[in-house]
């Protein structure tokens, strides 16, 4: 039985999530709280498997509650955000701090958007099986840059070289923990990298823009959400947007983000693997393709396809892995070629592209 803690500061909708997990049968609900503050109070008495928690709560917030939960007594933790940029903004902070997942609600009650609440079960389960050690060890960094280069442009940073298309590329993909991982992995590259890098994420419309924003403060790589016709260069990062799955085609002598927004695959949009099938085809054994932690199987036949091209192919390990799903399933596959910790992935890429 998965038992949780509801964090919410409307009385409805404290009702509303207590209703959903009572009606499931691996679920029951040890209490409520009304704000982080109270939170807190129950999470060390109660210790619950799971915790759902609003990020905008009076006398303390979900942000700040958060943070105590993951210093102090390491819980799962799933944030209920919205769709706002200030919410956005807001998880992505969240994910950074220990944050298993998070939901993304629309203004108002979501008691009949059948996809929500099913969102909600989904990650709950998935969050109890989640590495929380991993999200409690990588402590993301205090602060990110100095307020006196925090807010440069994104164009001022040196790491793109015009007339540069690059002839090798590395793709990633990720999902459930991915945010973290990402700021593991991007932070430590070198600017001067010499190939561009695409990522796909599984994450909803606006929170990529943030999570695009916030990685570009902390790295010196540039890093924005991709749009339609971007060129790939090196030293550019470029994220899939929310509801957007992306592609790279040849245009003349240069490469080129597509953004389409074809039905779903498995679920997701944007998907990992067309994004891995394209890299493959137009960079073939020039591509570096890289999978980190992740819940189901997205990217795994992708990587099989940069593997068939003579690419090279790294899979995030079980140690480090916050959900070993996505990285399992391509390694069982046959499609990887090294298999190594987080905190080794962005030497492993380094290298790669250095041969």
């Amino acid at each position: 039985m998965i038992r949780v803690l509801i964090v919410e500061d409307s009385a409805f909708m404290r009702k509303l999530l207590t209703d959903l997990f009572a009606a499931e049968p691996d679920f029951t609900v040890i209490d409520t709280a009304r704000n982080g503050k109270d939170a807190l109070d129950k999470v060390r008495h109660l210790k619950p498997d799971v915790v759902t928690m609003d990020v905008e709560m009076p006398v303390m917030d979900g942000i700040t509650a958060l943070e105590t939960i993951m210093r102090e007594f390491p819980t799962p933790v799933v944030m209920v955000s919205s769709l706002t940029q200030a919410g956005a903004d807001a998880t992505i902070k969240a994910l950074a701090l220990g944050a298993v997942d998070f939901i993304a609600k629309a203004a108002g009650p979501f008691s009949s958007t059948n996809g929500i609440q099913n969102q909600i079960l989904t990650k709950c389960r998935m969050a109890v099986k989640a590495n929380v050690k991993q999200l409690v060890k990588r402590q993301p960094p205090a602060t990110v840059q100095p307020s006196s280069t925090k807010q440069v442009p994104l164009m001022s940073k040196p790491a793109l070289r015009a007339g540069l298309t690059g002839e090798q590329i590395v793709a990633i993909g990720t999902s459930t923990g991915g945010p973290r991982a990402l700021q593991e992995i991007i932070t430590k590259l070198p600017g001067d990298l010499p190939c561009g890098i695409v990522i796909v994420q599984h994450m909803p419309p606006g929170f990529t823009k943030s999570l695009a924003e916030r990685l570009n403060s902390l790295s010196s790589l540039q890093v924005k959400e991709a749009e339609h016709n971007d060129v790939i260069r090196p030293g550019l990062v470029l994220i899939a947007p929310g509801d957007y799955h992306m592609t790279i085609e040849r245009e003349g002598g240069r490469r080129v983000i597509k953004l389409n927004q074809n039905q779903p695959i498995g679920g997701h949009r944007p998907a990992v693997n067309p994004m891995f099938e394209s890299v493959a085809k137009e960079y073939g054994r020039n591509t570096v393709g890289v999978i980190l932690t992740g819940m189901g199987q997205d990217g795994a036949t992708g990587m099989l396809s940069i593997k068939k091209q003579c690419g090279y192919t790294i899979a995030e390990d079980q140690s480090t892995a916050v959900v070993f799903g996505m990285p399992k399933v391509a390694i069982e596959l046959g499609a990887i070629d090294k298999v190594a910790p987080l905190t080794a992935i962005a030497a492993e890429i380094v290298k790669a592209v250095s041969k």
